[in-house]
């Protein structure tokens, strides 16, 4: 059983598969407490169901593009199963991470998005070193910008272990904290080989809308 917070179809508004229809399936529960969290609700709100139960709502939606996010997916062990099992049945599936957990035991087939937090994030020195043995080149590594400090902190990140031109890079404005053109255009004048994150469905629906 896992427990789950809401399974909903809509357009994916991040990562590199943005604007791809998705099915999401949010998980219940995080171990961090970042500032500018948009999904305090899946913090606790939420049900527990059977692989079955959540691979037939799945299979309602006619959508061959799964993320699995919360919260925090790696809190729950059988989460992996769940990774497995979509992947067996020929589902594109990735999985956003805190990266805080261990991801050994994820599917090699998924693609995993390590969500690095910031120093202004709340939640700074969570990222669990471990996880730099298990990437692949579908992995990519997400900075939700909230400052200029946090913005020459994700560069030093990725030089210190050597991400750029090795994988995605997505630097974000956090919402309302930080000027998406000012992120835009420092990351020209930088050179920076990342791309811009925008969260397409904040701008497409209300921010405060669940459900997509």
């Amino acid at each position: 059983m896992i427990k789950i917070n809401e399974i909903f179809y809509s357009i994916q508004g991040e990562s590199s598969w943005v604007g791809k229809p998705t099915v999401f399936i949010r998980t219940t529960g995080c171990n961090l407490r970042c500032h500018y969290c948009d999904t305090k609700y899946s913090y606790y709100e939420g049900a527990f169901l059977s692989l079955d139960q959540i691979i037939d709502k799945v299979k309602s939606f006619s959508c061959k593009t799964i993320c699995i996010t919360g919260g925090e997916p790696l809190l729950q062990k059988p989460i992996v199963n769940l990774i497995s099992t979509l992947c067996d049945l020929n589902y594109e599936v990735s999985i956003e991470t805190g990266g805080s957990k261990s991801c050994s035991l994820v599917d090699k087939r998924a693609k995993i998005i390590l969500d690095v937090k910031t120093p202004e994030s709340g939640a700074e020195n969570s990222f669990n070193n471990e996880n730099f043995k298990y990437l692949n080149n579908q992995t990519e590594f997400k900075f939700v910008i909230c400052s200029e400090a946090d913005f020459f902190w994700s560069i030093s990140f990725c030089e210190k272990y050597n991400l750029f031109g090795h994988f995605t890079l997505l630097f974000s404005p956090s919402w309302e904290k930080i000027d998406a053109r000012w992120l835009a255009e420092n990351i020209l004048i930088k050179k920076l080989p990342v791309r811009l994150q925008l969260q397409q469905h904040k701008y497409i629906w209300s921010p405060e809308q669940r459900g997509v």
